[in-house]
């Protein structure tokens, strides 16, 4: 049955279609923006629509920006020999709470996951090999989650740098097994980071 009508049905529909959003909080979303004055929802849906058509990826690093560099990338004062690999910009944004970190990222977007039909050539890897070309880099840092797929693409990143003549570690234990690093704290971050090791 239709109880609040086609177009409350159709935001709320919408919003359950976000990750973590269930039907009960879809339905509190809807309601907060339709109960709020006119200039609120329309400001609400000018950032979706100007976010959406505005977002670019880091040419060098594949982070989200709304730039061809991002401000890390384009930074004079971060070490170009260290380069630490991550899933996602929100992982990226977890290490620069940290404050510590001074080296450059490199961005994934997702780890390989086949059970999920993610190869290697689905995520941005061959981008980063393409940065290696750059006598630069001394040191690949591997900052992907520890989970499943986590350690699967670090194992699969690792071989491919093999042949390269630079130091390929691994964030140390601290980030719990299974745990992604958006929720992790940035004393826990910085452990892992200093005693990250060789692979």
């Amino acid at each position: 049955m239709d109880y609040y009508g086609s177009h409350i049905k159709k935001l709320i529909e919408e919003f359950s279609r976000l990750p973590g959003i269930g039907v009960k909080t879809a339905q509190r979303l809807a309601f907060y923006i339709v109960n709020q004055p006119e200039d609120v929802a329309k400001r609400f849906s000018e950032a979706l629509i100007e976010a959406k058509q505005n977002t670019k990826y880091c040419t060098q690093c594949c982070t989200i920006t709304d730039d061809e560099l991002c401000p890390i990338c384009k930074s004079q004062k971060r070490d170009k020999s260290l380069i630490m690999v991550v899933e996602e910009s929100k992982d990226l944004v977890a290490y620069e709470r940290t404050k510590q970190y001074r080296g450059l990222y490199h961005v994934l977007h997702g780890a390989v996951s086949p059970m999920l039909g993610i190869g290697p050539n689905d995520i941005r890897i061959k981008e980063l090999l393409t940065r290696l070309t750059d006598d630069e880099v001394k040191e690949i840092i591997l900052a992907t989650n520890s989970t499943v797929e986590g350690e699967t693409t670090a194992v699969y990143i690792s071989k491919l740098l093999k042949p390269f003549d630079i130091i390929v570690s691994r964030i140390a234990n601290g980030v719990p097994v299974g745990g992604n690093l958006e929720y992790v704290d940035e004393i826990t971050l910085l452990r892992a980071l200093e005693g990250r090791i060789e692979l």
